[in-house]
């Protein structure tokens, strides 16, 4: 069977369980759901196991830690929400909103987050009365495909109704594959790097992919800087600093910058600003502008030792002084692993001013980070920066993606908007695999305007 026989297998075998799945209540596809999420939360340390061990990426306790924070914080935000049937009705507009599946989705799933990308894409398709195909990085896929066969065990095992084939992976994957799944289901999904996400728009079919990250992060002068670069470090070392939303800059105002380095090397970090060594972490970091594999989600320590510099062993991140902005410097691109780059500002104008200049470099789109307690700051950046997602006063990494404490939708894919040629611009999550129908009724005590009401009112 060759590669198109085998994915039009998949997908018919998915669209007979989408049939079966598109009669389910609410209660019944909830069930589905929580069954995907606490089975990654009762194995988090099996498959975090796995997936360092696979990919050679990240770190173990992290990974668990991710494990378990994404099921239970997915599985929170949805248990709540309707997605199936009627589920408003808007009186005074005269509206009904019905909830209809989209079909068939086909989910492609990154290297650096091979447990719970899947897990989450399965969550939200189900939700909505969706099959899906999950389509599991080559490099990652043995971990991603025990994942997936877990969650289907765990369904059996509890007697969960279910139809067969509902969640569905490529075991032995590979680019081919996963370029004729996105071609024959009615969705895509892509998490990953641009070459996948770019496959996917030029697939044929509606299609929800990722940009590239590059979190600014601005120090203003009324922060505690401890606290705040405390927030910075964690955020920035955490699973090595593979997570897109992971901070990638300290921004800080020029009269305070040795103020905001003491705090951040009392935290961990290690703060370099001799040029020469600074280029050493420059020719490891980038090759020809693009980064280095062999640094990719590897720890502090394995990033030095190839650089040829020594490092405190109880450095938690390395801070290396850039040379420039944007494009003066490569350092001003995303760097995943636990390296991050330093700028000086004057005004709090010019700390926008750069941070926006190194989103133009790379990460346009993503997301943005500032510890102030300044709303009118605060607000200036919000309006300025070309970001889908600006983080106030916590660690980026952990918390873009939602979490218990914020209001954005928990979630292992973050759109970004045009800026990153997204099509959306807010945490992606389960009402985007949802068609909703509309019914418009006659509003009855409907006052229509006459002309000159409506003239005069648009200040015509």
């Amino acid at each position: 069977m060759d590669n198109k026989e085998f994915i039009q297998q998949l997908v018919a075998n998915a669209r007979e369980a989408q049939k079966e799945l598109a009669t389910y209540t609410q209660e019944e596809l909830d069930n589905i759901v929580k069954v995907i999420a606490r089975t990654v939360y009762l194995n988090a340390e099996e498959l975090a196991k796995m997936a360092v061990e696979e990919t050679g990426m990240g770190v173990y306790d992290d990974k668990v830690a991710k494990n378990k924070g994404k099921s239970k914080v997915i599985w929170n935000n949805l248990k709540s929400k309707k997605s199936v049937g009627i589920i408003e009705r808007d009186e005074e507009k005269g509206l009904v909103m019905v909830a209809k599946p989209v079909g068939v989705v086909g989910a492609v799933t990154p290297t650096t987050n091979p447990i719970v990308t899947p897990m989450c894409n399965s969550m939200f398709a189900i939700k909505g009365g969706n099959a899906i195909i999950v389509a599991p990085h080559p490099r990652s896929q043995k971990c991603s495909a025990y994942t997936v066969e877990l969650i289907n065990k765990e369904l059996e095992n509890k007697g969960i109704r279910c139809p067969k084939n509902a969640i569905q992976v490529i075991t032995e994957s590979t680019i081919e594959k996963t370029n004729e799944l996105m071609k024959a289901v009615d969705v895509v999904v892509a998490t990953g790097g641009m070459g996948v996400v770019k496959a996917a728009y030029s697939s044929g079919k509606p299609s929800f992919g990722v940009g590239a990250g590059n979190v600014q992060v601005i120090v203003d002068r009324d922060v505690d800087f401890n606290d705040a670069t405390a927030k910075i470090i964690a955020g920035r070392k955490f699973d090595n600093g593979i997570i897109c939303s992971g901070e990638q800059t300290i921004i800080a105002p020029r009269d305070k910058y040795d103020e905001v380095i003491e705090a951040a090397v009392k935290n961990g970090i290690y703060y370099i600003d001799d040029e020469a060594t600074v280029e050493k972490f420059r020719k490891t970091l980038f090759v020809d502008g693009v980064i280095n594999k062999d640094v990719v989600g590897q720890s502090v320590q394995k990033v030095a030792s190839i650089a040829g510099v020594e490092v405190p062993q109880e450095t938690k991140v390395i801070l290396l002084k850039a040379s420039g902005i944007g494009s003066e410097d490569v350092l001003c691109k995303e760097k995943m692993c636990p390296v991050m780059a330093a700028f000086k500002y004057d005004t709090f104008e010019e700390a926008v001013e750069i941070a926006q200049t190194n989103l133009n470099y790379e990460g346009k789109g993503h997301s943005a980070a500032i510890h102030s307690n300044n709303k009118d700051h605060i607000d200036y950046a919000g309006i300025n920066l070309t970001v889908s997602r600006l983080i106030v006063n916590a660690s980026s990494s952990t918390t873009a993606g939602g979490s218990l404490t914020n209001g954005l939708a928990p979630t292992t894919t973050l759109g970004c908007g045009t800026w990153g040629n997204n099509a959306i611009s807010e945490n992606f999550d389960y009402k985007h695999l949802i068609n909703i129908s509309r019914i418009g009724m006659v509003i009855e005590d409907a006052k229509v305007p006459t002309d000159d009401e409506i003239w005069t009112e648009l200040g015509a």
